[in-house]
């Protein structure tokens, strides 16, 4: 069988702020599954390797390992880890590249070839899918998969409607995988499924209107979630609208997120309120390492890097970056690009190497996660390819 690599971006730039450098970019989810996992499904096989420099040494969990972007023998699959395949099993016997809208989004490499890089050589098969032209497509994908993600999940087996529960819709759509629902919680799925995964907490007073996934561990704490993906051993409560919660990040209080993406381990102090539309309801701009990026996109609103930190009552504008490891606090509102590992957001000052650790230490423990030498190692090398000059 042919292997699978996914091909990382040489150099990612601000269009990809604040993952660029932090972590790959097939490990961002596009809907509920990882880029990577999307590419798995269509290709029907699992990965060997993530081909990129930019996030060299990188360790987490369960994702392939990272090596350099150099020559592959065949048989493989080389994908493009910044397209997100809508995941209909692909026929690639007669392959030599995918494409997508006459745009090259991967390579098939025969068992007695080397592949060298990206070419525009051999009969092409069309791919269904998105481009993901930076980190604010990943709430494109979300809107795009979301909800057809859900609906597979449909045929799993379900629970059933939990007691105690209200229903708005058809309760074939709510799809509980083991999770734990106390009395009282609505679900809205009038619009879209409901997937609950084993480990999830609903606790009472909670409207959840689908499309909605919740990962495995996640607590939802009480409040308003819709249209988001909320990944593993997420503590979530408030508001939530059209958002991706990568995994382990933590919004225990009140505060209104919306159309944003937040990374690994980001904890949002009570009230952090994110805006995802501009007064003049025109396109969202953003601003990332001094560049000015066109999003094309009426709503959005931050984009938190893995282990960022806002303090209680932080108000981000529309459009907000937010970098790994920043620790913002000071005045309510942050200017709209926060670099990594900023101590405030407001001035120079940035965190040492050793206190992002310490944090990181106490920090992983509460949700079951050992600090390994591996992972520590992959954290340093995170912080210093982030802030180096």
């Amino acid at each position: 069988m042919s292997a699978l690599y996914l091909l990382e971006p040489a150099a990612p730039g601000p269009t990809w702020a604040p993952f660029a450098g932090v972590r790959p970019l097939s490990e961002l989810r596009a809907g509920v599954w990882r880029v990577r996992e999307r590419w798995e499904a269509a290709c029907d096989r699992e990965a060997t390797a993530i081909l990129g420099s930019h996030i060299d040494g990188f360790h987490e969990s369960d994702e392939p390992p990272v090596r350099p972007a150099t020559a592959v023998s065949g048989p493989a699959i080389v994908a493009d880890a910044t397209f997100a395949p809508a995941g209909d099993r692909l026929s690639l016997r007669s392959a030599r590249r995918l494409t997508h809208a006459g745009v090259t989004v991967g390579w098939v490499v025969a068992a007695d070839e080397q592949w060298h890089g990206p070419h525009e050589h051999g009969e092409a098969v069309e791919v269904d899918g998105l481009p993901l032209r930076g980190a604010f497509d990943l709430v494109t994908a979300l809107e795009r998969f979301l909800g057809e993600d859900c609906d597979d999940m449909r045929a799993a087996p379900s629970t059933g409607v939990p007691e105690g529960s209200v229903v708005l819709g058809d309760p074939a759509d709510v799809v509980v995988l083991g999770a734990a629902v106390e009395p009282g919680v609505v679900f809205d799925v009038r619009h879209g499924t409901v997937v609950l995964e084993a480990g999830v907490e609903v606790r009472s007073g909670t409207r959840l209107e689908g499309p909605l996934f919740a990962g495995r561990g996640t607590k939802l704490l009480g409040g308003f979630f819709r249209s988001s993906v909320f990944g593993p051993e997420c503590r979530v409560h408030g508001e939530v609208s059209t958002s991706i919660f990568l995994g382990y990040a933590n919004k225990s209080h009140d505060g209104f997120v919306g159309h944003s993406v937040v990374g690994h381990w980001v904890n949002l102090g009570a009230l952090t309120t994110t805006s995802n539309l501009k007064n003049t309801y025109g396109p969202v701009r953003l601003e990332a390492a001094g560049e000015r990026i066109e999003t094309g996109r009426q709503n959005l609103g931050t984009l938190f890097g893995d282990h960022a930190k806002t303090a209680i009552g932080t108000m981000l504008a529309t459009g907000t970056v937010v970098g790994a490891g920043a620790q913002v606090f000071g005045p309510p509102t942050p200017p709209r690009y926060v670099p990594p590992f900023a101590w405030g957001g407001h001035t120079a000052e940035r965190m040492t190497a050793d206190g992002f650790l310490r944090v990181a230490e106490r920090v992983m423990p509460r949700r079951g996660v050992e600090l390994t030498p591996d992972r520590r190692r992959s954290l340093e090398l995170t912080f210093a390819r982030s802030t180096a000059p």
